[in-house]
């Protein structure tokens, strides 16, 4: 199948050219205890696409939770850094399974990862990757930040603060941030939009501490939304549908 590549603009409406969303490796566990569901991974993968249709550069971060979680691993008495380490080798695995799934449907992509293995991907080279995005390929982001004792949502604000990227977006199990569990208290609200501070100071679980200072330091503002929502993805990127902004402004 051709791929999808080459230099776009995005289409009339588009609220941001450049974007990094970022997907936690249990969003692609479906209905199962651990590992990939194949069928949610392609769903995920078809939410990338029609962004990238849409003329809107776009590099990913996802998880490594579905197959090994580091803070576990060091809970159980491993090493907290050799756990973490797993932990960065489980989100390889992820990124070159959507890079799989996105390649069969006919849209370029380049895995770049934080631990060079040039056997199986590039190794993240900042300038390589913009230039990636600039052809109109997406560009996954894997290994977290190279370094034990940070998250994947940390790796995710300090790419999209590399990137120049206009927006990162959280793709969840529900459509933004609630004033508790939607899915365990039924009255719970969800909030349209949130400052920094005020996810900070409620420690709301969006994403950690260090994820919302930087990207409040690189002014990118976070925007949460289900993936499990067929088209919310797209629909994010023109302003419709569900999802809650947190930004500097709460007003």
């Amino acid at each position: 199948m051709a791929q999808t590549t080459g230099t776009t603009e995005p289409a009339d409406g588009i609220r941001f050219k450049r974007v990094l969303l970022k997907v936690s490796g249990e969003a692609l566990m479906g209905q199962r205890d651990y590992g990939l569901d194949p069928e949610v991974v392609n769903r995920v993968a078809n939410e990338v696409k029609a962004v990238i249709q849409l003329g809107v550069q776009v590099s990913l971060v996802i998880g490594g939770g579905n197959i090994f979680r580091g803070v576990k691993g060091a809970a159980s008495g491993m090493e907290r850094a050799s756990a973490d380490y797993i932990g960065m080798l489980a989100t390889v695995m992820n990124a070159l399974s959507m890079q799989s799934a996105l390649e069969r449907m006919g849209v370029a992509t380049r895995v770049q990862s934080a631990i060079p293995m040039s056997s199986v991907c590039e190794p993240y080279i900042r300038r390589r990757a913009i230039r990636h995005m600039e052809k109109g390929r997406v560009v996954i982001f894997a290994a977290g930040t190279g370094n034990p004792f940070f998250t994947t949502d940390t790796a995710a604000a300090l790419r999209a603060s590399e990137m120049g990227c206009d927006a990162l977006l959280k793709g969840t199990q529900v459509d933004g941030v609630y004033t508790a569990d939607p899915k365990k208290v039924k009255d719970a609200q969800r909030y349209e939009r949130l400052g920094y501070l005020e996810v900070l100071a409620n420690d709301l679980q969006v994403m950690d501490a260090s994820a919302i200072s930087l990207a409040r330091e690189s002014h990118i503002p976070i925007l949460v939304f289900s993936i499990h929502t067929p088209g919310a993805f797209a629909e994010v990127m023109q302003g419709r549908g569900k999802f809650t902004i947190i930004n500097e402004e709460t007003e």
